[in-house]
């Protein structure tokens, strides 16, 4: 099992960029693929993007898609989500995730492990 530790909320202006960092303890990190989900108030949480346990393969949700870059280094035990081209619609709590497995999927429920959460602000 991996703990995740997060850091970077911001206040950003609309077409700003920010960058969002986990980082992980525990063991075997490299043997987790890691999502990042979001929660917007009174919305359910969503999936924003997910990178394979070696880094390889990437997905990203539609509404991010050409936005936001999801990465990893397995040396340091770090994802980051950069965010670029930000939205009012990006505002939300957001969630880096691990999952035991080489891919992971898009369902919150299949990851074990989660971060405290980071507050994302994009205002007007």
């Amino acid at each position: 099992q991996v703990q995740l530790v997060q850091s970077g909320r911001g206040l950003v202006q609309a077409g700003g960029s920010l960058r969002l960092s986990c980082a992980a303890s525990g063991r075997n990190f490299s043997s987790y693929a890691i999502g990042w989900f979001r929660q917007a108030p009174g919305k359910e949480r969503e999936f924003v993007a997910r990178i394979s346990s070696r880094g390889d393969i990437q997905l990203y949700s539609d509404s991010v898609k050409g936005r936001f870059t999801i990465s990893r280094d397995n040396a340091n035990n770090t994802v980051w989500l950069q965010m670029n081209t930000l939205k009012l619609e990006d505002t939300a709590v957001y969630y880096c995730a691990a999952s035991p497995s080489r891919y992971g999927t898009t369902r919150p429920i299949d990851f074990g492990s989660w971060g405290q959460g980071t507050q994302v602000t994009v205002s007007s």
